[in-house]
C-alpha cells in the first residue's frame, strides 16, 4: 500500500492532507459541543456546552472560575447563569435583594403564578385593595370588574346606580337592549311613535313591510306607493315592469322618451328638431 500511495499520490497532495488533517479535527471537536479535554473549576460540572462546564446552581460564571452569589431568604437558586440567578418562593415577590411576603387583600386571592394577588369574583381592584362590587336590587354580578361590574335583569335597564323596571306599552314585547334603547319593541302590525305602539294602516293593495321603512307597508307588484295609497303603475306602449314592479321601463329596443317608449331615432309629435 504504501508503494501505491507513492505512485499514485503527487507529493503535495500528501502533504496537504498532513495540513487540514489537525484542522478538521478540530472543527469536529468544535461542533460535537464539548471541549475536549476541559477541566472544569471548582463548584461547576462538565457539560457539552461549549466552554465543557456549567457552573452549579448558587455560583456565577465569572471569567473561567464559579463565584458565589447570595440567595436571600425565602428564595432559591434558578441555575440559569443570566439574572440575578435566584427567584422568590410562591407568596413572595422580589423587592431589590429580598424576597417580600406578599400581602393579600380581603377579598383576594394569591395567582397562580405565585408572585402577584388579583381580587375576587365580586371585586375590582382599587390601589392596594379589594372594593367590594355594589349590586343593585334587580340585577346581578356581570363576568367582568370592568364598568359597573353588574347588569340589570330582563324587564330592568339600568338608571345610574340602580335597576329600573321598562315600561312596555300596549302591543309591545321586551327585548335586548342592544337592539333597542328602549328596551322594548312593537308588535307586528304596529310601529313605534314616540312612547307607544299605533297600529300600521295598510292601504288597499299594500302588506306588511319586513324592510323596515318609515311607513310599514310596501305595495304590491304593479302598484306604486303615492301618499298613504298604492296607485296602479300605467305601463305606455311597448314597456314592461321594472325589477321591482312598482315602475315601468321599455321593451329592447324601445328607449324612454318624455313617459312613452320610443324608437331610438325616430322624432313623435311635439318633439323640435
Amino acid at each position: 500500500m504504501k508503494s501505491l500511495r507513492a505512485k499514485w499520490l503527487p507529493a503535495a497532495a500528501v502533504a496537504l492532507c498532513t495540513r487540514i488533517y489537525p484542522v478538521a479535527v478540530l472543527m469536529i471537536a468544535l461542533t460535537s459541543g464539548s471541549a475536549i479535554g476541559a477541566i472544569p473549576p471548582v463548584n461547576a460540572t462538565a457539560d457539552r456546552s461549549v466552554t465543557g462546564w456549567t457552573c452549579d446552581p448558587g455560583f456565577r460564571k465569572k471569567g473561567s472560575k464559579c463565584d458565589a452569589f447570595a440567595v436571600p431568604e425565602n428564595g432559591f437558586a434558578t441555575g440559569i447563569s443570566y439574572g440575578t440567578g435566584w427567584d422568590c418562593h410562591r407568596g413572595y415577590k422580589a423587592d431589590r435583594n429580598r424576597c417580600e411576603w406578599i400581602e393579600i387583600p380581603e377579598g383576594g386571592y394569591l395567582s397562580a403564578s405565585g408572585d402577584r394577588w388579583e381580587c375576587g369574583r365580586g371585586y375590582r381592584r382599587t390601589t392596594d385593595s379589594c372594593t367590594k362590587i355594589e349590586v343593585p336590587q334587580n340585577g346581578y354580578l356581570s363576568d367582568t370588574s370592568l364598568g359597573a361590574g353588574w347588569k340589570c335583569n330582563r324587564g330592568f335597564h339600568a338608571v345610574k346606580d340602580e335597576c329600573v323596571a321598562i315600561e312596555v306599552p300596549s302591543n309591545g314585547y321586551l327585548s335586548d337592549l342592544s337592539l333597542s334603547r328602549q328596551g322594548w319593541t312593537c308588535e307586528r302590525g304596529y310601529q313605534q311613535v314616540r312612547d307607544d305602539c299605533v297600529q300600521i294602516d295598510i292601504p288597499d293593495n299594500g302588506y306588511l313591510s319586513e324592510s323596515g321603512s318609515r311607513r310599514g307597508w310596501e305595495c304590491n307588484r304593479g302598484f306604486s306607493a303615492v301618499d298613504d295609497a298604492c296607485v296602479a303603475v300605467e305601463l305606455p306602449v311597448n314597456a314592461h315592469l321594472d325589477y321591482r314592479g312598482t315602475g315601468w321601463e321599455c321593451d329592447k329596443p324601445y328607449k324612454e322618451h318624455q313617459g312613452a317608449c320610443v324608437v331610438p331615432g325616430v322624432l313623435i309629435p311635439g318633439d323640435r328638431l
